[in-house]
């Protein structure tokens, strides 16, 4: 062999070898996509002129770095939580950060960003924010960057397979139609008009999802609204729950079921797994004590009547244990109680979970595959 043609030979060795440490992770765990809100967000909104942040302290402060990340948690959030429990060495970096590329794509990718809801003009106030529909395209824009490594077959296989969190509605409510008294939206339509325009707006959403090659979907649905420090500190009558955003979700969680389940019945399949985080987060609101809060109605970070008015700043108010608090800040849950939400989305009963829990899902996945 000659000199040329060994060099030549060798490259061929190297190529390959880089390419099957890239494709090697398929094999190992499968990638994790995660679209929505500020629930969600693991720090897109950090690299975008936006008043939607969560860049400084004292977010993060039980974070593992012990700074903020973007997080609106003191630490960990639910797709974090979600990605030590299927097993990935580390949560799917925000699609914004430069630092998701070569091997990192293969983990997945977040879209999420704080202040958007299903509805274009959710969350207008914020102004720089990932719509759902941008974040469809970025999702997209993902598919194409990976199969200029693996090709399109390949990167077809890695979505199919995926994961997929979808997290928004709550901010269609709190930051826009109740945003303010007789909002363009409150005076478009009665409530339950608002819901049912809502559903089939995420229908179109959820089935331009699947049309993206999404196949495990996991929807969840708005948690207790009326019932977090903010709403409580503006709307409470007597200390309780503000029962207009009460009857909001009461509304529409029932009805985003039931669209999940006639979609899988068009599909065929059991593509969208409904998450009811209503229900979840109302157990350790109606008692904090046996979850191991000292309280579910003031938040750890903020100020004002319940904690709960204006943002967690460092000039705020702080709870010296996060994990007596199940809320964070006025709107967020905190670690603790992300946890206990992540508990039971994995092992949850149909109480929870519609039509299974994750790890029947992925039980039945590894069965079939």
């Amino acid at each position: 062999m000659s000199m040329a043609t060994s060099s030549y030979f060798n490259c061929w060795i190297i190529f390959g070898l880089a390419v099957a440490m890239i494709v090697a992770p398929l094999a190992e765990a499968r990638a994790f996509f995660v679209f929505g809100d500020s629930l969600v967000d693991s720090g897109n909104n950090n690299y975008l002129a936006t008043t939607a942040r969560a860049d400084a302290p004292p977010y993060g402060i039980d974070y593992p770095t012990r700074r903020p990340t973007g997080r609106f948690s003191n630490g960990l959030n639910i797709p974090d939580i979600i990605s030590e429990q299927i097993g990935q060495s580390q949560p799917p970096l925000p699609y914004l950060n430069p630092e998701l590329t070569g091997q990192k794509l293969f983990v997945g990718a977040n879209f999420a960003s704080a202040g958007i809801g299903i509805l274009n003009d959710t969350g207008i106030q914020f102004i720089n924010i990932i719509r759902m529909f941008r974040q469809l395209e970025y999702f997209e824009e993902y598919q194409h960057r990976v199969q200029a490594f693996i090709g399109e077959q390949k990167t077809r296989q890695l979505v199919n397979k995926a994961l997929v969190l979808i997290t928004v509605g709550g901010n269609d409510f709190v930051n826009n139609y109740y945003l303010v008294p007789f909002s363009a939206r409150s005076r478009q339509f009665s409530l339950p008009d608002y819901v049912k325009y809502l559903i089939s707006e995420y229908r179109k959403l959820l089935m331009r999802l699947y049309k993206l090659g999404a196949r495990r979907v996991l929807v969840t649905g708005t948690g207790p609204m009326g019932c977090v420090p903010a709403e409580l500190a503006m709307r409470s009558t007597n200390g309780g729950c503000s029962a207009e955003l009460q009857r909001a979700a009461a509304l529409y969680n029932p009805q985003l079921v039931q669209m999940l389940q006639g979609l899988n019945r068009e599909i065929g399949k059991n593509v969208f797994i409904a998450a009811n985080t209503q229900q979840m987060h109302m157990d350790f609101i109606s008692d904090p004590q046996a979850y191991g809060f000292t309280t579910s109605k003031i938040a750890c970070c903020g100020q004002g009547p319940n904690n709960g008015l204006g943002l967690c700043t460092v000039l705020s108010n702080l709870c010296p244990d996060r994990d007596h608090y199940a809320f964070w800040d006025p709107f967020h849950p905190s670690e603790k109680a992300n946890r206990i939400t992540v508990q039971q989305i994995m092992s949850g009963s149909t109480q929870y979970m519609t039509p299974m829990n994750l790890s029947t899902l992925l039980a039945l996945d590894s069965f079939t595959n």
